[in-house]
């Protein structure tokens, strides 16, 4: 399974900000409590009732729905997707219902049961938040930089793959990306930290940006099942150079493409053109 990176939950932010924005909650019905993470169930939908959504913000992998007194923190994890519908429809797999003012049903679907979601009042400081007390700077953060990426890794006795799924380091990038960033670079994703050099640093950083920017804006990629809220699907995977494509020619060098295991994760690499350091 592929669990939703920055660019799926950016948009499925961005649909729901399409959607929602404004709307008031009039009633909600939790039918596995144990999603939610804080207050407890009862007090969860106390408080966020005949709250409205004003605004929608994503760090790394986590939603964040900024409303009236209090902020909705939602982490899809593996299969986590919001519907909007205007009856329910029967489904073991909906574990939250939010209806709204107008209606209409807000529903969070999830097959595994993985999703967690929590209540907490409004802050501007994201990072005291519990649910996001492990989780690093957001990729578009402008803190993260080459020097201070360099500085970051490079004492640390791991590899390139494992630094970019760490999301304490940086938080958003996941396997697809991961090894899309490493091809883009000539990076081996095996590549140690501490043989990476400011320069290197520099390259990931801005690569980093600019694949998942793109991977925004085709609303990410979509592998296997990933489809957002309102069955929005990613494009992004017509743009893929190595990710899932074993045996293929590589876009380069033409020589084909390898398939490993780093990081725990599977790895697309060409052993051609990226430098193991």
């Amino acid at each position: 399974k592929v669990m939703p990176e920055a660019p799926e939950v950016q948009t499925v932010l961005d649909t729901l900000a399409c959607q929602i924005k404004g709307a008031t909650i009039q009633d909600v019905e939790i039918r596995y409590p144990r999603m939610i993470e804080y207050p407890d169930a009862k007090s969860f939908s106390t408080k966020i009732t005949q709250q409205s959504f004003h605004d929608f913000v994503r760090i790394g992998k986590y939603l964040l729905l900024i409303l009236d007194q209090d902020m909705l923190v939602c982490h899809l994890r593996m299969e986590g997707k919001f519907y909007i519908y205007s009856q329910v429809e029967e489904s073991k797999h909906i574990h939250v219902i939010f209806t709204l003012a107008d209606g209409r049903k807000l529903c969070y679907h999830d097959t595994r049961k993985f999703g967690r979601m929590a209540l907490y009042p409004k802050t501007n400081d994201y990072s005291t938040l519990p649910m996001l007390a492990h989780v690093g700077f957001d990729f578009l953060d402008p803190q993260v930089n080459r020097l201070w990426f360099y500085y970051k890794i490079h004492t640390l006795k791991r590899n390139l793959k494992s630094v970019l799924l760490d999301q304490s380091i940086i938080a958003g990038v996941g396997n697809i990306y991961a090894n899309e960033i490493c091809f883009a670079c000539r990076l081996d994703p095996r590549s140690r930290c501490t043989k990476l050099s400011k320069k290197d640093c520099e390259t990931i950083i801005s690569q980093m940006r600019k694949i998942m920017l793109e991977a925004m804006q085709y609303g990410g990629t979509t592998i296997r099942d990933y489809t957002s809220s309102l069955g929005v699907t990613g494009r992004f995977q017509l743009h893929l150079k190595v990710h899932g494509k074993q045996g293929q020619p590589c876009p380069v060098c033409s020589r084909p493409i390898d398939k490993i295991v780093v990081a725990q994760r599977g790895t697309y690499l060409c052993r051609n053109c990226q430098k193991r350091k």
